[in-house]
């Protein structure tokens, strides 16, 4: 554990979790498997700071792997979700508070006519994908290697995010005739999508892809790439989702598709769209996804989709970003935080360089460029695990893994900031030593 703080009780719930739980987690990255030591256990969050079991606080750079872009506890969040709970948590049929999220969706991202709410990014992804199979009649999925799209069979393989964190390429329980429906192809080689269609023609449903790669480390798009990828899913019939589950609502109030000016077949959405409780969803024009039950024949279903607890806190949490002038805030917070990095690396002539796009960045132990996910492997995930010990020392949380995002949140003040780029600077002194 980290120097100078005590972790006594965060050590004892972890070891009583272990009896019961899996890893004594729920979700892999929690584990702390590459970076070392034992995971803290978190009690509660306000604003920029989360804190553990014995009481220590830390600057929040992961927000709940991205949906706290208000920071933690934001208190219109709070009371929404403390009325509706008054009123009831889930009724098993449909609220009013269902479409009037979707049409805050609609309205910000006009792709997606209609919505389909789930409770998970994995769910949409899943869904999303018998979807374009079914509407095309075609069996084959096109993703990229490091992308990841939830943790449902089509898509563990080559995966980045958990998968990347761990080193397993892919799962145990996976069918290989499940496996060789999804070609994986390098990020940002729109050649390698041309010459898969070539060699399948006809036989592919789809092409998924994260806009902004977020889960093998933040890695952007180049030059016309998702241009291109829109001009080859049209060109051969295929659709061509994106996977904004990270990316929407945080890059730009309509996503990424509105930051490029890419018009998707469908698209995912979670984490922010929920305000920190579990919802996720996909959607996009009305005629596709009216081929989903009960209008069309492409069944899905969910006992706890579109709960009215969830509803509150996604609809409040876009009014809130609705507000005139919140993304260039965050983005002029985000940049001092990126150019603060820089900055510091370059002083140290550190072998590392940072990507970043809006409030989403990764410090890579490794020398730029960063463009796909072979470059990303490249990383000193070593030397990151040091980094990120000596980091939480100085009262910054990282993500525990290389291949995540650093994500900005609104709470962050710019006093936090100046806080974090000197625990930066004395961490990785620290690491040299």
């Amino acid at each position: 554990m980290t120097p100078g703080k005590s972790h006594v009780r965060s050590e004892a719930l972890f070891r009583q979790a272990e009896r019961v739980l899996v890893g004594g987690v729920n979700s892999p990255v929690r584990a702390f498997r590459s970076v070392g030591g034992t995971p803290l256990v978190m009690a509660r969050g306000a604003g920029a700071r989360i804190e553990d079991a014995d009481g220590n606080t830390y600057l929040d750079f992961v927000g709940s792997w991205g949906p706290l872009i208000l920071g933690h506890a934001h208190p219109a969040v709070v009371a929404a979700v403390a009325e509706q709970a008054a009123r009831g948590t889930s009724f098993g049929m449909t609220s009013e508070l269902e479409p009037q999220l979707a049409e805050m969706i609609s309205r910000a991202m006009p792709s997606l006519e209609m919505v389909r709410f789930v409770s998970s990014g994995t769910e949409a992804a899943m869904s999303a994908a018998r979807l374009a199979r079914g509407a095309t009649g075609r069996p084959l999925l096109v993703k990229f290697n490091g992308c990841y799209h939830g943790h449902a069979d089509p898509f563990l393989s080559e995966a980045g995010s958990g998968l990347a964190t761990l080193g397993i390429p892919a799962s145990p329980g996976v069918p290989e005739e499940i496996a060789a429906l999804t070609i994986n192809v390098p990020f940002n080689d729109a050649g390698a999508v041309e010459r898969a269609f070539g060699e399948n023609p006809g036989r592919i449903a789809a092409v998924f892809v994260e806009p902004i790669a977020a889960n093998m480390g933040v890695v952007l798009p180049e030059g016309h790439y998702l241009q291109d990828l829109r001009e080859l899913t049209q060109r051969h019939g295929a659709l061509l989702v994106f996977d904004e589950v990270i990316t929407g609502f945080r890059v730009a109030h309509g996503g990424a598709q509105a930051l490029y000016g890419i018009q998707p077949d469908l698209t995912i959405l979670g984490k922010i769209i929920g305000g920190g409780l579990p919802v996720a969803a996909y959607g996009g024009p009305r005629g596709l996804m009216e081929q989903v039950a009960p209008v069309g024949k492409v069944y899905q279903a969910g006992t706890l989709s579109g709960n009215p607890l969830a509803m509150r806190a996604g609809i409040e949490t876009l009014k809130q970003l609705a507000a005139p002038g919140f993304y260039e805030e965050l983005d002029r917070k985000s940049r001092l935080l990126v150019e603060g990095l820089s900055k510091v690396l370059a002083e140290r002539r550190e072998a590392a360089c940072v990507n970043a796009r809006g409030s989403l960045a990764t410090l890579f132990f490794a020398t730029g460029p960063i463009r796909n996910f072979d470059d990303a492997k490249r990383a000193d995930t070593a030397r990151y695990a040091r980094f990120f010990w000596a980091m939480l020392e100085r009262g910054v949380f990282l993500a525990p893994s290389q291949f995540e995002a650093m994500f900005v949140n609104a709470a962050l003040s710019e006093a936090d900031i100046a806080t974090t780029l000197a625990a930066v600077r004395e961490s990785l002194a620290a690491v040299s030593a």
